[in-house]
């Protein structure tokens, strides 16, 4: 599968196709080691199931026969179990997704946990390129024109803020998955007493799911691949502000280009921002998988299987991706291209304009109308763009702003500095808050 492409050394150790059988494996040797200590099945029993292993292709094997992969599962287990206690003992009392369920938590559990020590080290990248343009001053634009200045170490503390931010929430997943149920057919203990079940989760570092059914409820899934739609939309929106800023009418920010790779198989001269639109691409089909999660949540009655089959794509696909796309975002950020003869360029480019609001303010202050305030800037903005000169140049020629603003007054405010006085407060508040 083309997945194959986007897989991390980390996320193909994770999701390779043994794996999950080994998490099975682990549910099952717990549960018997439990039933053996408190005496439900005999512990010699135990102790062999505690040793058990299996063949994966003879798995295989089995489900081509029986059609049902829990069950292929236990006969290539049982095939390799020399005691006939054990045999007897192997999966007493429980039912496929006791083993399931309860093993996709440890699962998720183990991919989250990747996810968010890669999110802290992108955090940390961040962080250091916000502090080192902390006052590199660039254009701000919103509706993709000319604002109001800024600097580029702020653009970058606000991604350090939602990166911070979706840390917290793939942290609030984990707590949200990491539920396990021993419970039976239905949920309701009529093979096994909910001790088991306790003592089996405690050991394995997961919570009692308080009223399960035959499976764990499907809205603490959907709650995951939500909150996993919802970081790789803040990726696209990191991925796109680097993708803007790089188009050659802006040139002020670059991904990184090897010095071998190629940018069009037509144009040689094309540097294209690929690593950030594959972000972008990847991000619009992790959305797109949030949908059947949600579906997945109003299954029949105490269960049924319409479920299944798309949870064994979405659960790895939508970790595997995310993972992919933090990396990858840690290699650009890392390997940046920062062109600040390009932003103070675009600043000049701006004629003044930006002062527009700053101005508006102090004639409101001088006690004059806002309306009238409001057309007077606009109307002096208007002429500096129409004759390109600056807008500084034309306020301090105007006789009606000299009414009101003397030029001493026009250089004390209409600066850059004072602009941009409140940047270092916000970055104290951020860093302070972190702390």
């Amino acid at each position: 599968m083309e997945i194959k492409r986007y897989l991390t050394k980390e996320m193909a150790e994770l999701w390779k196709e043994e794996k999950r059988y080994e998490y099975w494996l682990l549910v099952e040797k717990m549960v018997a080691k439990v039933q053996g200590e408190i005496g439900i099945i005999p512990q010699e029993a135990a102790w062999e199931i505690e040793k058990a292993s299996f063949s994966l292709s003879e798995m295989k094997e089995f489900e081509k026969e029986t059609g049902h992969d829990v069950i292929a599962f236990l006969m290539a287990i049982e095939k390799n179990l020399k005691d006939e206690k054990a045999k007897s003992a192997l999966h007493y009392g429980l039912t496929s997704y006791d083993i399931v369920d309860t093993a996709w938590a440890l699962q998720l559990r183990d991919g989250l946990e990747i996810l968010i020590l890669s999110l802290k080290k992108l955090k940390a990248v961040i962080k250091d390129l916000a502090i080192k343009y902390k006052e590199k001053i660039m254009m701000g634009r919103t509706h993709g024109v000319f604002a109001e200045p800024i600097t580029f170490g702020l653009k970058l503390l606000s991604f350090y803020c939602e990166i911070d931010r979706n840390i917290l929430r793939l942290e609030r997943a984990k707590e949200e998955i990491s539920y396990g149920k021993i419970s039976g057919a239905v949920g309701t203990y009529s093979t096994l007493s909910p001790a088991v079940e306790e003592e089996v989760l405690k050991r394995l570092n997961l919570k009692v799911e308080p009223v399960s059914t035959q499976i764990i409820p499907r809205d603490r899934y959907a709650y995951l691949i939500t909150v996993c739609a919802v970081c790789a939309s803040s990726f696209e929106r990191i991925a796109n502000e680097i993708r803007n800023l790089q188009r050659s009418e802006i040139d002020e920010v670059n991904e990184p280009f090897l010095e071998s790779q190629k940018g069009s198989s037509a144009m040689p001269h094309k540097r294209n921002p690929i690593l950030c639109e594959r972000i972008t691409s990847l991000s619009r089909y992790i959305r797109g998988l949030v949908i059947p999660s949600l579906e997945n949540i109003a299954l029949w009655h105490e269960r049924d299987l319409t479920n299944s089959a798309n949870e064994r794509l979405i659960f790895p696909q939508v970790i595997s991706l995310l993972h992919y796309q933090i990396e990858k975002l840690i290699f650009i950020f890392s390997n940046l291209k920062v062109n600040e003869e390009k932003m103070a360029e675009n600043i000049l480019k701006a004629k003044d304009l930006f002062y527009s609001s700053i101005l508006l303010i102090l004639l409101m202050k001088k006690g004059v109308k806002r309306s009238f305030a409001y057309d007077l800037v606009q109307r002096l903005s208007f002429l500096a763009i129409k004759n390109n000169k600056s807008f500084l140049e034309i306020i301090k020629e105007d006789n009606e702003i000299k009414k009101y603003l003397n030029e001493e007054e026009i250089n004390n405010y209409l600066n850059l500095k004072y602009l941009l006085r409140n940047v270092p407060e916000i970055f104290k508040r951020v860093l302070k808050e972190e702390k």
